[in-house]
């Protein structure tokens, strides 16, 4: 109990983190989690709907949430899809990606700050046995 409680306690802790300093950029980690995959799909960063829903695993309901508030946001535009009149694109605006990039480095910090804790080998030996505990109990 004592593993998978304190590494419980410190996925809720760094969540917590991790979304306060996306606050500063105005999104949150599901915002965050959506221009991050536009990002990574290249350029012309653009994706449809159901792509970013497959990828992300949310009902199209939660993706049309999400999406509304990041083109309210000016963060990314929706816009027909010229190979199917019924389906739409899905593109990471100029300020979007300015966003993503800013909000992953500010993440990455406050992932390194908490690492600090531990000697550079030690995060190597945490990241190995917590590979392994994943493994075991994905049944992978």
């Amino acid at each position: 109990m004592a593993v998978y409680g304190r590494v419980y306690r410190i996925a809720r802790v760094m969540g917590d983190r991790m979304e306060a300093e996306y606050q500063r950029y105005g999104i949150g980690r599901g915002e965050f989690d959506v221009l991050g995959t536009l990002r990574r799909a290249g350029a012309p960063h653009t994706l449809s709907p159901r792509e970013l829903s497959a990828t992300l695993m949310l009902t199209t309901g939660g993706m049309t949430g999400r999406l509304d508030k990041l083109e309210r946001a000016g963060l990314l535009v929706r816009s027909p899809d010229p190979h199917d009149r019924r389906g739409l694109r899905v593109t990471l605006t100029d300020r979007g990606a300015e966003v993503v990039d800013q909000a992953l480095v500010a993440g990455l910090a406050v992932q390194r700050d908490a690492l600090a804790a531990l000697a550079p080998e030690e995060g190597l030996q945490l990241a190995a046995l917590l590979r392994r505990l994943l493994a075991a109990s994905a049944g992978v």
